[in-house]
């Protein structure tokens, strides 16, 4: 069997509720109670010696044991625990009886509200503190605990004068310093020792792929002697980069539960502070504590969410790459038409980018001095440390020791690697990079599947691979929300099951909001649906990799209607002809517009032609499939002129935006004569679901087929309209919506409904 094999197939670390026996506990955590009821033993006896010198050592420990046998007590009560300990680390069923007795004791006691139950344990916690400070009052005043404890609030005030002065100088001279400086350094560290974490492999879904390679580095974490014998050295980091919601925060918590190592979660916007300075305490206190849990536990995993906030070295004074910005939201976006929607994925990705229209730069950003110790902090660990090792031993005329093997897994999480620096990602710092991108179909049935086993539903295999399908970009974030809001929906309506309905509803609402509850004047709602059907009409007709997911007249937040599609599968290449026809489907409303309303259009086609023009200036200029070879963003870069030659260095840039735009528009205007050519082709198949958006609002990607193909959907019945009366009837409506348009007024004409007139099937 290969070693990819035996990785794939080695089973997860057991969680605590699979165990048969108790965790082993380690010496020091098996004694290290009862080392200090010792040693407290022996202080109050040499304490004793010294008040009696003429005391034996025997009459002392005799007499401590019998003036203090409450010690001697919580020492036989610990020496108990131990042996509970041993008991149920070795026997399995005495283990089973006591595991399944607390089971009983934790549900009693979760009965009890949340408030409830934290009140009561800080009531607990200060009858603890009260008792132990009753017990120390009644030995230092030899008095019973009780009496002891009111006789504190005497002492305490005899030297409250005492007190005040030192708290003044405390106050202000170390205070303002040290402690300032000390508690500012805290925060934003938390720390899961093993017990804590109960994430394993088996519950990151949809990236086998990613978890395949992390194992590898588990490997040599757990046994760094595989690759050291052999003259290598353990991988120290892990960067995890890829889209937010995809796991990667998971995968961190996984990797210290298949470990059993202690899970120290790092927010590096902790490290961003009003004092300079500070930001490189808090590096130091974190890895003084890695190392420490590194030393006791065998390992450790640090896990650092966001990392692009740790920022870098200043990029952009280094003249260092152009960066594009990610965050212009583009015009088509805010259309009326909702414009974006029914594109590619490439496409709507390189609208979004503007990369080829405008440059960006990005980078910068503070925290040198804490990205800088954490540099140093990385790199430091195999340099000798401490004073004595390193001061003392040298003085003394010694070779500092090497320090221990911190076996430390450093594990950096981001969305925007572009953002970190680089010698961050040095070898030797961060050894390996994975890309924890949106999961496959196969990884999203699994994920819809481990949802929907934690609800009640009647979602067949074939309804989840449906539903896996329609949601292309889905992550696992996202999954659980969409079966979280279906959950909600079937308890809104009466139900605890959810149903198929639930979750498309639930799709839709995430993806495109909320519905604003308004209704439009009824020329105003013909046009809104002949506008999104000349674009579902134009998708159906002229688009393969894309499906219709859904059409809408619905008014939203920033549309007053949308047609939104997906892509049938997974695919990673794009090619000419499905650029044009995306450019198509946006060219159809204008197209449309023009040519139902006679020749009037509206604003709403703004962001259909800005999508258009950018993915045409794409095609002609940067992808090589326009009528050139060479790429303007190079001709531009190294200023040189258009195709063809130019005069002077002085109208190269005109010359080239001159001849580009030209070459742009004369592949628009070609595109938008063979749309309205597929457009008067599909007149009445346009017209027709026009009047099905306008009856029904909202047609899912099924019902849509079936209005244009006359055929029944899942909830449309399109036979109706290849009645040729009926289509008559919305050829009328839409001459008197055409008049009352131009005119300003109410149709003359009412909609027509579906059942007026004798159904024809074939």
């Amino acid at each position: 069997m290969s070693q990819v094999s035996q990785l794939e197939n080695r089973p997860s670390r057991p969680r605590d509720t699979d165990r048969k026996t108790r965790i082993h506990l380690s010496f020091y955590d098996r004694i290290k109670f009862l080392l200090l009821f010792a040693i407290t033993f022996l202080v109050l006896t040499w304490s004793s010696l010294a008040e009696n010198p003429i005391l034996s050592v025997e009459d002392g420990l005799r007499n401590t044991a019998s003036s203090k046998s409450w010690l001697i007590v919580l020492a036989v009560i610990e020496v108990i625990r131990q042996i509970h300990f041993i008991l149920a680390e070795v026997l399995a069923p005495y283990h089973g009886v006591w595991k399944r007795y607390f089971d009983f004791v934790d549900r009693q006691i979760h009965r009890l509200s949340d408030w409830t139950r934290f009140r009561l344990s800080r009531a607990i916690k200060w009858a603890l503190i009260i008792f132990l400070l009753a017990v120390i009052l009644g030995a230092i005043y030899d008095e019973p605990p009780i009496k002891a404890l009111f006789l504190a609030p005497k002492a305490f005030l005899s030297a409250l004068p005492f007190l005040a002065q030192l708290m003044f100088a405390v106050v202000f001279i170390v205070i303002q310093f040290a402690a300032l400086f000390y508690f500012l350094s805290r925060g934003g560290v938390d720390t899961y020792f093993p017990d804590d974490i109960r994430t394993r492999f088996s519950d990151v879904w949809g990236q086998d792929h990613v978890l395949n390679r992390i194992r590898e580095n588990l490997l040599f974490l757990e046994t760094p002697e595989e690759i050291e014998k052999h003259g290598g050295y353990v991988p120290g980091g892990i960067l995890l980069w890829g889209p937010p919601g995809t796991g990667k925060t998971l995968m961190a918590e996984s990797m210290a539960g298949e470990t059993g190592k202690p899970f120290v979660f790092v927010d590096p916007g902790a490290f961003t502070n009003m004092f300079i300075g500070i930001g490189v305490l808090k590096v130091k206190s974190l890895f003084r504590k890695l190392r420490k849990l590194a030393l006791r536990y065998g390992g450790v995993v640090v896990f650092f969410d966001e990392a692009d906030a740790l920022g870098n070295r200043g990029i952009i004074t280094q003249g260092g790459p152009q960066r594009t910005s990610t965050m212009n939201k583009s015009k088509i976006f805010e259309s009326n038409c909702h414009g974006g929607t029914y594109l590619s994925d490439s496409a709507v990705s390189a609208i979004t980018r503007e990369k080829f229209v405008m440059g960006g730069a990005a980078g910068g950003g503070g925290g040198s001095g804490t990205l800088q110790a954490l540099l140093t902090e990385l790199s430091g660990l195999k340099k000798p440390r401490g004073f004595f090792n390193r001061i003392v031993r040298r003085t003394l005329g010694m070779r500092p020791k090497n320090p221990p093997k911190y076996r430390i897994l450093v594990v950096m999480a981001t969305n925007m690697p572009e953002s970190l620096d680089e010698a961050l990602l040095r070898p030797g710092r961060i050894d390996r990079m994975y890309r924890v991108g949106y999961p496959s179909k196969a990884g999203r049935v699994r994920t819809y599947e481990g949802y929907l086993s934690k609800v009640s539903h009647s979602l067949s295999a074939e309804e989840i691979d449906k539903i896996a399908t329609i949601t292309p970009y889905a992550t696992g974030a996202t999954i659980k929300d969409t079966i979280n809001e279906a959950l909600i929906m079937a308890i809104r309506n009466g139900r605890t099951s959810i149903e198929w309905s639930d979750v498309v509803k639930a799709k839709q609402q995430k993806e495109l909001g909320p519905s604003e509850d308004v209704e439009y004047i009824e020329r105003e709602r013909h046009a809104i649906a002949v506008h999104e059907a000349c674009h579902a009409v134009m998708a159906h007709r002229t688009r393969q990799h894309m499906s219709i997911d859904l059409a809408t007249i619905e008014k939203g937040s920033d549309y007053l209607g949308m047609v939104a599609s997906i892509p049938p599968d997974d695919q990673f290449t794009r090619w000419k002809s499905e650029y044009q026809s995306d450019i198509l489907v946006s060219l159809a409303s204008l197209a449309g517009e023009r040519m139902f309303f006679k020749d009037d259009n509206s604003s709403g086609v703004s962001g259909d032609l800005e999508s258009a023009t950018t993915i045409a200036s794409l095609m002609e200029g940067h992808w090589g499939m326009g009528s050139t070879i060479s790429s303007h963003v190079s001709n531009r870069r190294f200023e040189m002129g258009s195709p063809g030659g130019g005069k002077g260095k002085e109208d190269t840039e005109k010359q080239m935006r001159m001849a580009l735009s030209d070459r742009i528009e004369e592949n628009l205007s070609q595109l938008l004569i063979q749309a309205e050519a597929i457009l008067r082709e599909n007149r009445n198949q346009i017209l027709a679901l026009a009047h099905a958006l306008e009856t029904y609002k909202t047609l899912s990607g099924e019902d849509v087929a079936a209005v244009i193909d006359c055929t029944q959907g899942s909830i449309v019945d399109g036979r109706p309209y290849l009645n040729p009366a009926f289509l008559a009837e919305i050829e009328k409506y839409h001459e008197a919506s055409v008049v009352a348009h131009q005119e300003h007024r109410v149709p003359d004409v009412h909609l027509p409904v579906i059942g007026s007139a004798s159904i024809v099937t074939q």
